[in-house]
């Protein structure tokens, strides 16, 4: 009889030591199993460096979102964990949420949310590690008054890090969508260094 491997440990401790050698969990839609993995190249943005695109500043500027900060960190998560299609099924499985719920509350995890009036239209969620933020998941709710919604929370998300000092934002996997918001493609071993560096900066989300 083949013995199957343990899953993954989701303890703090093993998440913050497994984002500091380029791994990140992911549970299969199917099973619910979780894992941890890498991928090469690796999709980063350069905080300090990054701007919104022309439609996305008209967008910021148009003031239809109030953007808060980890007032809803458990609505976010559930929200990105949402099956959307067959082809889309989420990888975000109890185990992940209850173990970012853990993050969030040792002040490592954070949401940045797009709110119109009392309705979060949008956000993401991410871990901040010194100067590094690894971006874990958005949504933006499907509804015309929430178009962009994840894309403003993104945009302030990136102004917040640039002006705190923070040197990369890592995406995970490219795809086209990260990739038209301004993500760049950089070998993993290159990715390692400049993680480790950013790590290593005195710097805090705030």
């Amino acid at each position: 009889m083949t013995r199957q491997r343990p899953e993954a440990d989701l303890s703090p401790q093993m998440l913050l030591s497994a984002y500091a050698q380029g791994a990140f969990p992911m549970a299969d839609p199917d099973t619910g199993r979780v894992d941890y993995f890498t991928c090469d190249p690796r999709a980063v943005f350069e905080p300090q460096a990054w701007q919104p695109g022309l439609r996305l500043a008209r967008t910021i500027r148009n003031g239809h979102f109030e953007i808060r900060i980890d007032s809803a960190f458990d609505a976010v998560v559930a929200a990105c964990a949402t099956d959307r299609s067959n082809e889309n099924r989420s990888w975000i499985g109890e185990r992940i949420r209850t173990a970012f719920h853990e993050l969030h509350g040792l002040g490592i995890a954070h949401s940045v949310e797009a709110w119109v009036g009392d309705r979060l239209a949008g956000g993401l969620y991410g871990v901040a590690l010194g100067g590094a933020f690894f971006g874990e998941s958005k949504f933006t709710v499907r509804e015309p008054w929430a178009r962009d919604a994840s894309k403003v929370a993104f945009a302030a998300l990136m102004k917040r890090l640039r002006r705190s000092g923070f040197a990369i934002v890592d995406s995970q996997y490219a795809n086209p969508h990260v990739l038209a918001l301004g993500a760049v493609e950089i070998p993993f071993d290159r990715y390692l260094e400049r993680m480790h560096e950013a790590i290593a900066l005195d710097v805090t989300f705030s």
